[in-house]
């Protein structure tokens, strides 16, 4: 077990450098009825399911510092020239280095929309992070949650707590008025429970989508070895 808020630090000094942070491509991809994309390295979170390899696992030595400015240019190049209208950060957890996000999203032009994936994890244990990205009005907000209640978000992620601050996060958002929806990572078959915590929470009406988990080699290798592949096949 681990604290996902002390990973959060221990990765914030690896992957980001005063305003910098750690990159490791930049491409067009057809997610979201396509998009322009920039993955980045670092995560607070280690799923067991978890597809990106490198940027996640070995951070110290994956991808090159960039800028926000830098980065922004980037997506809105590839944007241009491919006729997108939507942008994101993918690969690792993009709300790590607080002050590089609100820069790039400082420089990105209002007319694209850009999408923030994002576990909530930071999102959630501090309202004035979302107040600070309640001024985008072109950014809409992914929270994808690890598990439908705090023993699947263990069981999944591997973390002692983390389930409540995703939670939070949603709530943050609602409260700033932020746009955001849920995608959900669950073994489970029946998520009524969740469901009615959502309506606890008058988050009845948020828009949930279910997460599809694929089974890359690496992840299989991984699954099998946790001795859980069988709950993802």
């Amino acid at each position: 077990m681990y604290d996902s808020i002390e990973l959060s630090k221990k990765t914030e000094n690896i992957v980001v450098n005063g305003d910098m942070k750690k990159y490791y491509r930049f491409r067009a991809t057809g997610f979201y009825g396509r998009i322009a994309t920039a993955d980045t390295v670092g995560c607070n979170l280690r799923c067991k399911f978890c597809w990106s390899g490198s940027s996640v696992w070995n951070a110290k030595n994956t991808g090159e510092f960039y800028t926000p400015e830098h980065v922004a240019d980037n997506l809105q190049k590839i944007a241009v020239k491919k006729g997108f209208h939507q942008m994101r950060i993918s690969g690792g957890e993009p709300t790590i280095g607080r002050r590089h996000l609100i820069t790039l999203l400082k420089n990105i032009e209002s007319r694209f929309l850009f999408i923030l994936e994002t576990n909530g994890i930071l999102l959630g244990t501090d309202i004035s992070y979302v107040k600070e990205l309640s001024k985008f009005k072109n950014l809409h907000v992914r929270v994808c949650l690890k598990g439908s209640d705090p023993k699947e978000f263990s069981f999944l992620t591997g973390a002692e707590k983390g389930f409540e601050y995703q939670i939070k996060a949603i709530e943050n958002l609602k409260e700033e008025n932020v746009r955001f929806n849920i995608a959900l990572v669950s073994t489970k078959k029946n998520n009524e429970d969740f469901y009615k915590k959502l309506a606890d929470l008058n988050l009845e009406q948020t828009m949930i989508e279910f997460e599809e988990i694929t089974l890359y080699p690496k992840v299989r290798k991984r699954l099998e070895k946790e001795g859980i592949l069988n709950y993802f096949e």
